[in-house]
């Protein structure tokens, strides 16, 4: 294996973790600004408010995109595992 095969491998690798994490990051992100936009209005200042919120967006958004991030992983090892023999060379 050579080191550009590595490299290859480990950018490939950050790209994939950085595109399945975005749409739920996404998710927690709007949901915390909306809680805090909220908060602001209201005049509460519960930190706790916003906990709960975020967990039942992301568990909602890990229903929506949750296959789309597994496709997306068992492609990639998929591949990983096609191009075994090149990588032992």
């Amino acid at each position: 294996m050579t080191q550009d095969q590595v490299i290859d491998i480990s950018r490939q690798a950050l790209f994939l973790i950085i595109e399945c994490s975005a749409p739920l990051l996404l998710i927690s992100l709007v949901v915390g600004l909306v809680i805090s936009i909220f908060q602001t209005i209201t005049s509460i200042q519960e930190q706790t408010l916003t906990f709960v919120p975020k967990i039942v967006a992301v568990f909602f958004g890990m229903m929506i995109f949750g296959s789309w991030i597994l496709t997306k992983l068992t492609d990639y090892m998929t591949e990983l595992w096609s191009n075994f023999n090149t990588y032992i060379r």
